[in-house]
């Protein structure tokens, strides 16, 4: 008897005229959760405020969840007959866990995670993906005590890795910067956390992965140590894979676009960083669908319509280098694993994965590492910390009343001061520093 991947941790009594599907309970329970709503003011890469253009994390993941359903159509039209076909999940599946994907990161993004996972060095750490799936198992309410009571093939395609923050933990610990004399400065680097979740969910994740077997559990669970680095774990669900793909290309494809729109990254910057045969896959296969324009089809041409031309050619070849990504996808086999849902994943050719690391790193050294990116990430995790410090002094005068008694109940665990604080929009945050640090700012009638 086959694994049942609709089981949900509490049982509850549907409607008899319910006629959705388990994924379709599902995919309502997030779109109307408090979290996915939370999403429109969080960041992608930029700051809220300097555009109204560039993506936030709710288009992104809007974005996420199209792809990830046009990944599903392609391995159903071009693998229709590759055995793991029949265990791709539904359009509605892999939207529900798009959808969910982003959910636990915390305001000002990567800044964020690392000022929160500074802030809980002692208390077992924090790490996005982790929130995420502590929101949805626990912190949002659908139910009693299982958060949103999503099916256990939900929360398995969540769980992007299968570790805890104990195991994996095992580069440097948050320290501050030695270098300030004047300042107390985060060393961004040691308070990188590991990929994991947070221990605090190791009763789902022991529920999610209990009917696999011990040889397939151990495999999936198993952490590769590199010496001076974190820990990580090599595998992920087959819907989880689609996911995470889809999520790639929305990074490398989409983020690309936003910082092109904005002037952030140059086309001499781009030539220098990118080699022509990296897009030749690309220029292959435009070439093959529209004979007789290797000019325009070309690199130079291709780079003339994304920098130079006019919005509309630019959207064109983005739309087009997305297609591309999406129609090469195939079901890769990993034999080590006996539980279908793990042994097949999305993959990509070596040749296009190439390309997208390509833009994906572009993105990253061009776009993440720029010293205007850089000094606005650094100001929020700045704020965070400093938010965080304040109400962990004293939580009864700082706390709003409801998360104080959820403080108290939880017996005075920081955990629930760090769910407050990764919980807030990127303005809720900064209109919460500027009621405790700004002399000029706050008043007790401030609706914050």
């Amino acid at each position: 008897m086959g694994i049942d991947w609709s089981e949900r941790q509490e049982k509850s009594s549907s409607s008899t005229n319910d006629g959705r599907s388990t994924a379709e309970i599902d995919f309502g329970r997030i779109v109307h959760s408090h979290a996915f709503r939370r999403l429109q003011g969080k960041t992608q890469i930029l700051n809220l405020g300097d555009s109204d253009f560039y993506r936030t994390r709710l288009t992104h993941t809007l974005e996420v969840a199209q792809i990830a359903s046009g990944l599903i159509r392609s391995l159903e039209h071009n693998h229709k007959s590759h055995a793991g076909a029949k265990y791709l999940p539904s359009q509605t599946q892999v939207q529900v866990i798009s959808y969910c994907h982003d959910l636990g990161h915390p305001p000002f993004e990567h800044g964020g995670e690392v000022a929160l996972n500074y802030c809980m060095r002692d208390f077992g750490g924090f790490e996005g993906n982790g929130q995420t799936l502590r929101l949805i198992s626990k912190l949002e309410k659908m139910s009693k005590d299982h958060g949103l009571n999503f099916t256990r093939s939900t929360l398995l395609g969540t769980l992007k890795y299968p570790a805890p923050f104990s195991a994996t933990n095992t580069g440097s610990t948050p320290v501050l910067n030695p270098v300030p004399t004047s300042l107390r400065l985060i060393d961004r680097k040691s308070a990188r956390p590991p990929k994991c979740y947070l221990d605090s969910e190791a009763e789902v994740v022991d529920w999610i992965l209990d009917p696999l077997s011990a040889s397939d559990r151990s495999e999936f669970t198993r952490v590769m140590a590199k010496k001076g680095e974190h820990g990580k774990t090599s595998y992920k669900s087959f819907d989880c894979s689609i996911m995470d793909l889809a999520d790639d290309i929305a990074y490398g494809v989409h983020d690309f676009e936003d910082a092109i729109a904005l002037n952030m990254v140059s086309e001499q910057q781009f030539r220098a960083f990118v080699k022509p045969e990296q897009f030749q896959s690309f220029i292959n296969e435009l070439n093959k669908q529209h004979p007789g324009k290797q000019n325009s089809n070309g690199f130079d041409g291709i780079v003339e319509h994304l920098f130079r031309s006019e919005v509309n050619m630019r959207k064109m070849r983005i739309s087009q280098l997305v297609g591309h990504l999406i129609s090469n996808v195939y079901i890769a086999e990993n034999e080590v694993f006996n539980e279908p849902h793990l042994r097949f994943k999305a993959a990509l050719p070596d040749h296009i994965e190439t390309l997208l690391e390509c833009l994906k790193s572009f993105v990253y050294e061009k776009v993440i590492k720029s010293a205007s990116v850089q000094q606005l990430e650094f100001k929020g995790q700045k704020m965070v910390v400093a938010v965080f410090e304040v109400l962990q002094s004293e939580p009864k005068n700082f706390l709003p009343e409801a998360t104080y008694k959820k403080y108290e109940d939880a017996g005075e665990d920081m955990r629930v001061i760090c769910d407050h604080i990764a919980g807030m929009t990127d303005n809720y945050l900064m209109k919460t520093y500027d009621r405790l640090f700004s002399p000029r700012m706050g008043s007790i009638f401030d609706r914050i």
